[in-house]
């Protein structure tokens, strides 16, 4: 045995015997030569590395920070995290620790710490925390690896990475450790870490792509003349053309009903349909209302049982003929549903597939664990079945509906909906429309439903859609309406209450509370993990800042 090698075997037998632990589940140790020569390692590799066919010859060293490209980790440790957790509580049972701990990630660039985060209990599983000693995870994927290594890095770039990973040469450094939280906050010994030079190039950008864009007439909207900081703007216009802000279609404003900013980037322009996925969901709730206050839906404490024979499909109960069309609009109707969940039995990817989509969601059970009117659980399938009763109540069906009595008066001519199997107007989401087209809906409901002096959504629609409903679960101070979100932003410790439509791929429309402010932001960050946050990181540090001390 290479002597450097049995050092390290004395020295782990040293401390186990120093600190009088002994483990508490069997793992699978050492797995390689490769293992026992690293353990303590965080190394990096570009394409992911079967571990038979893993190498020292394999282990990055410099790695250029570029799009598209792939980054993984491959940590070797000298435990199972489970037996390192039982170091810190020696009473507890391995699935207590495997509910209450996990790694704690330390990012540190060029020297400076600057993101820690203690990664959800529920990330890995218990089984893997009892028994690897090895582990690989993606940090970048081009071909989006589901693992929570992507979204751990996201948030590490998101909450100070990208600043600090400035151009040139840096030093990125990992550190990895196990953390317990029962009573209290534990933290464990250093359990590995690695070190990567990272090679930043930011793209050169024109200086026309930086510039503010001209606003021009005909948008349906006054041209505003009111002031704003132009160089936070052109800051912000600067890191969307280096990239770093990814595929950013539009930014357009709104303050006092007029047209103050309006940018396009990445091709896009004024006439360009934006997919903006779920934002079509807030739409829906729009169309409800309206088909409420022409009395073709009496309002929306009606039942499904009102609108469906139940007993033709599966699972049927009376709780399910209870569910109301408010529980639908709010998220919380208790179906066995939930987007979130890829094995929900309701989840909206086992939905797409199917012949007939009402079918689908109506066919589901009831779950048991989930208190209708008042839990939370985004559930797509939900939003289709009110569609569904709209395109069956209203004249002319939920198309030619929206049409005539929302997108003409709104001055809204260019738009496109995608469709469920039945040729319904998908209310799931989908609709496309021009970024100005999407700022007129979030004025109209900034101006509490009246349009160029006529009342087009009710004004008790407007406060019930725009009211904290229901409260998101895990924590978050954050509250969903009536198929619309809100959260608080918050400026030099200045809040800014806003309620918001919002899409996949990082596709809002922001209505502030108590700001003249309509803020929509396009984007094709599809399936992404950085899409949302950017769009917020853009609203709060760039868009706010630059009109906030104008307000």
């Amino acid at each position: 045995m290479p002597l450097k090698i049995l050092w390290v075997v004395i020295l782990l037998s040293f401390v186990n015997a120093v600190s009088g632990q002994t483990d508490l589940v069997s793992n699978e140790g050492i797995v390689s030569d490769l293992h026992r020569a690293n353990i303590g390692k965080v190394t990096f590799m570009g394409q992911p590395i079967p571990m038979k066919d893993y190498k020292e010859a394999d282990f990055l060293t410099t790695f250029e920070l570029k799009d598209p490209s792939d980054l993984s980790i491959r940590t070797f440790m000298g435990n199972s995290l489970t037996n390192y957790l039982h170091r810190l509580a020696p009473d507890l049972s391995a699935d207590e620790l495997a509910k209450s701990g996990n790694y704690q990630f330390s990012f540190l660039v060029n020297g400076k710490p600057i993101y820690k985060e203690n990664l959800h209990p529920g990330a890995g599983g218990a089984e893997s925390k009892n028994t690897r000693t090895v582990f690989r995870v993606p940090l970048i994927s081009t071909t989006n690896e589901d693992s929570w290594g992507r979204f751990l890095w996201n948030r590490f770039m998101m909450s100070g990475g990208e600043d600090a990973l400035t151009e040139g040469k840096n030093s990125l450094e990992i550190e990895i450790r196990p953390y317990l939280n029962v009573a209290e906050l534990k933290v464990g010994e250093l359990i590995a870490t690695g070190k990567l030079q990272i090679l930043v190039t930011r793209p050169k950008v024109d200086r026309r792509q930086i510039a503010i864009q001209q606003l021009k007439p005909k948008s349906g909207l006054k041209i505003s003349s009111e002031a704003y900081d132009h160089a936070k703007i052109e800051d912000l216009n600067l890191k969307i053309g280096q990239n770093l802000f990814k595929e950013i279609t539009s930014l357009v404003v709104v303050k006092n009903g007029k047209l103050l900013i309006e940018e396009y980037f990445n091709g896009a322009d004024r006439d360009t349909l934006h997919d903006t996925r779920s934002v079509g969901k807030s739409f829906a709730s729009a169309i409800t209302g309206i088909a409420i206050k022409e009395g073709y839906i009496k309002n929306e404490n009606q039942t499904l049982g009102e609108f469906y024979d139940l007993k033709r499909f599966a699972n049927y109960s009376t709780e399910k003929s209870d569910f109301t069309l408010k529980s639908l609009l709010t998220m919380s109707s208790a179906f066995d549903g939930s987007d979130d969940n890829e094995d929900s039995p309701g989840n909206e990817e086992k939905m797409y597939p199917t012949n007939d989509w009402i079918k689908f969601a109506l066919d589901l059970p009831v779950n048991s664990t989930r208190r209708a009117g008042k839990d939370f659980s985004y559930f797509t399938a939900g939003v289709v079945i009110l569609g569904d009763i709209l395109h069956r109540s209203v004249p002319g069906g939920l198309e030619k509906y929206s049409d005539r009595m929302l997108f003409q008066p709104l001055g809204i001519s260019s738009y496109k909906w995608q469709y469920t199997p039945q040729k319904v107007a998908n209310t799931a989401g989908g609709l496309q429309l021009r970024a100005i087209d999407l700022a007129k809906f979030g004025q109209l409901y900034k101006s509490g439903g009246v349009w160029n002096g006529k009342r087009l959504v009710p004004q008790d629609w407007i406060v019930s859609s725009l009211s904290r409903q229901v409260p998101l679960p895990n924590g978050f101070t954050e509250y969903y309406g009536y198929l619309f979100w809100n959260k608080t932003f918050y400026v030099n410790g200045k809040p800014f209450e806003t309620y918001y439509a919002s899409g996949n791929g990082g596709n809002r429309i922001f209505i502030f509370k108590d700001q003249p402010l309509v803020v929509v932001i396009t984007a094709k960050a599809f399936n992404k993990p950085y899409a949302h946050s950017q769009t917020e990181k853009v609203v709060e540090r760039f868009v706010l800042p630059a009109i906030a001390a104008k307000l």
